[in-house]
């Protein structure tokens, strides 16, 4: 049985610009969290799943995927899954607002 999630405050909204990821680090956990064009939120784990490894923060923003610059891999930010025809999986954490505060369960 999976423990329950606990929400962390990682700010506020306009804390975040559009398209660029910020680095969040809660219970050392070291977080990649996007703001899409639309304004919805999405946390990754801060560590690429390419081999190779390396951060996702620095990736490019474009819809809901992830474009990371470094190995040319494409990621959607929803589910974590790395596009075909590459392989990998990274980790996502749900992210709420309320207000103007943004929560990121962990």
């Amino acid at each position: 049985m999976e423990a329950a999630r606990q929400t962390h405050a990682a700010g506020k909204v306009q804390d975040y610009l559009k398209q660029i990821g910020r680095v969040v680090v809660i219970e050392g956990k070291e977080l990649a969290v996007f703001r899409t064009s639309g304004d919805e939120f999405y946390a990754l784990e801060n560590r690429n799943p390419h081999p190779k490894g390396g951060p996702l923060a620095e990736g490019i923003v474009s819809g809901h995927y992830l474009y990371d610059p470094l190995y040319d891999w494409k990621i959607d930010l929803r589910t974590g899954e790395v596009q075909a025809p590459d392989k990998g999986q990274a980790a996502v954490y749900p992210v709420h607002i309320d207000g103007d505060t943004i929560f990121i369960g962990i």
